[in-house]
């Protein structure tokens, strides 16, 4: 992993996931995970950009007027961080992130956050595409069970199993947080 020029992005790691109607989720621990890196980063003083998804429905949990909207307290971002809000799953789409790699020279990019099979995903492979050295953290994201066209359920693990394996070698690196910090120290 290059050891300069990376950043630490975290997606939507926002209260309206504590909602009950996203049904069963795993990785119950990604964002204390998340946490980790992020204060390891803090400690090297290397990038860190929290992306917060927002949207324009009133109704919506990610509204900027409801409680949901708000990131988390334990990965919440301190004054000198960057925040990207982004309307999109892509963190990329109708937003400066691209620009601001750019600008700042950054080649290899830490992906953590919620949900594993959409945000985090799309912003994966967008990444990877557009030529990031991208690392997606596999503890760091959780996902939901859903159901498909045929109403058949997936629970949770499946899907987030199932999305670290279409990114992997293709998109993205895919490691663990105790991977992660260990290869960075």
């Amino acid at each position: 992993m290059d050891k300069e020029n990376r950043a630490l992005i975290i997606i939507d790691v926002q209260k309206a996931f504590d909602d009950n109607k996203w049904g069963g989720r795993n990785n119950l621990t990604a964002e204390e995970n998340i946490s980790r890196i992020l204060t390891f980063w803090r400690e090297k003083g290397w990038q860190v950009i929290h992306i917060q998804h927002k949207s324009d429905n009133p109704n919506s949990l990610f509204h900027p007027n409801n409680e949901g909207f708000t990131i988390k307290e334990l990965v919440a971002p301190i004054e000198e961080e960057v925040i990207i809000i982004k309307k999109t799953n892509s963190s990329f789409i109708g937003t400066n992130l691209e620009e601001f790699l750019k600008l700042n020279h950054i080649t290899t990019v830490v992906i953590t956050g919620l949900t594993t099979p959409h945000c985090v995903s799309t912003t994966t492979r967008m990444s990877g595409n557009l030529g990031f050295n991208t690392y997606l953290i596999s503890d760091a994201t959780a996902a939901f069970g859903i159901k498909d066209q045929n109403d058949n359920y997936y629970d949770a693990e499946t899907i987030h199993n199932v999305s670290l394996a279409t990114l992997n070698e293709e998109f993205a690196t895919i490691l663990t947080t105790v991977q992660l910090l260990d290869i960075l120290k």
